[in-house]
């Protein structure tokens, strides 16, 4: 098994729309091994952010993690950080295709909904960014 970090950003909370993300997220198989409610700060969301550090949307980028509650998720399954990079679409909703989350909910390439880890290698860093071992729990 495989698991990958998906973040349902403050875009997702403020607009209620957490129930129908979770629900698709659910429906494509992946199995919730951990949740939680956060309210970044800046600081943090500098820190889980610090990769781009130097990219001009930075501050912005910073700026919208911390301005409401985001809930990060670790989901497992067989090739979990692909297919959830398939069914979140895009990055920019406008490129996303068809039926994916971004393309169904997301407002811009920032407000983009959720975010999900690009590779197992860093699915492992971002998970340890905000889940300790013992809140991951299996299902059986």
């Amino acid at each position: 098994m495989e698991r990958t970090l998906a973040i349902l950003k403050p875009d997702c909370t403020s607009r209620g729309l957490m129930g129908k993300v979770i629900d698709r997220i659910e429906k494509a198989g992946f199995r919730i091994v951990g949740m939680k409610n956060v309210r970044l700060t800046a600081v943090t969301a500098g820190e889980f952010y610090a990769v781009h550090r130097e990219r001009p949307f930075y501050g912005e980028l910073v700026e919208f993690m911390s301005s409401a509650k985001a809930v990060p998720i670790v989901l497992e399954k067989d090739n979990a950080v692909a297919d959830f990079r398939k069914l979140i679409g895009a990055t920019d909703p406008a490129e996303a295709d068809a039926g994916t989350i971004r393309k169904d909910f997301a407002e811009s390439k920032q407000n983009n909904m959720v975010h999900g880890s690009d590779s197992p290698e860093n699915a492992k860093i971002e998970i340890g960014f905000f889940f300790s071992d013992r809140e991951l729990v299996e299902n059986s």
